[in-house]
């Protein structure tokens, strides 16, 4: 599946998905660096409570996911520049609710389309539980999540959901490739696809997160960083 990286400027962060194809060839940056996608389609979530807004200089940018009491998993192209991170975590809503924490650590993986951030608190959540790759097979139906665009016809900013959407892809690989060369899990649209602004966020199946949103068509093709692969570099980070 090749990805080609779409990136959209928004108020000095980029927010970039790219298009799915064979082997991932990813555009150069935008100013400003990073990657993001949001969900065209699907519907408004009803019960996320792992999910985390990522914000850059307090401006919207990416999605994620807390894992532990101090750690979000999230997309290496979305904490590639320089600023101040924060997350509004466990809020449905991305203007309110929920508990805000900052960023204090970042490590960013060196393949893959994976980061994981430490916060400068411990926050009270029920955490991404992460899967195995028992749980992630070709021709699953499984769901993405994130506050990406709703739009194609205007700028991505301009349609970043307030709410947290979902939508249902199925499987077509296992072992395609992410933004940056990593493995991951690639999907066809169902009933929605990711967009600016959902990078960084999950994919679940069978009741766990296998996937963290690396590129996207817009259309009908999207790729995850497959995190089973990864398990073991993110548990010495997060201890998960």
């Amino acid at each position: 599946m090749k990805l080609f990286k779409l990136a959209l400027a928004v108020v000095g962060a980029a927010l970039a998905l790219t298009t799915a194809a064979p082997q991932a060839v990813a555009a150069p940056p935008e100013p400003g660096g990073g990657a993001t996608p949001f969900i065209i389609g699907g519907g408004n979530a009803s019960n996320a409570p792992w999910a985390a807004r990522l914000f850059v200089n307090g401006q919207q940018n990416c999605t994620a996911t807390i894992i532990a009491p101090q750690y979000v998993l999230t997309a290496r192209h979305c904490v590639s520049s320089s600023g101040s991170y924060s997350f509004r975590i466990g809020s449905l809503d991305q203007t309110s609710g929920g508990t805000v924490a900052n960023a204090t650590a970042i490590t960013r993986h060196s393949r893959a389309d994976l980061a994981v951030v430490r916060l400068d608190r411990s926050v009270s959540a029920t955490y991404s539980p992460l899967g195995t790759s028992s749980n992630v097979s070709v021709g699953q139906t499984v769901q993405v999540y994130g506050w990406g665009a709703t739009c194609t016809n205007q700028p991505e900013i301009n349609c970043q959901s307030r709410y947290l959407k979902y939508a249902d892809v199925r499987v077509t690989s296992v072992n395609c490739r992410d933004y940056t060369g990593g493995v991951a899990v690639c999907a066809q649209r169902i009933n929605g696809i990711t967009a600016g602004g959902d990078s960084g966020g999950p994919m679940f199946a069978s009741g766990r997160q296998v996937g963290v949103a690396s590129t996207s068509d817009r259309a009908t093709r999207t790729a995850y960083t497959n995190i089973t692969s990864y398990r073991s570099w993110i548990r010495s980070i997060a201890g998960v």
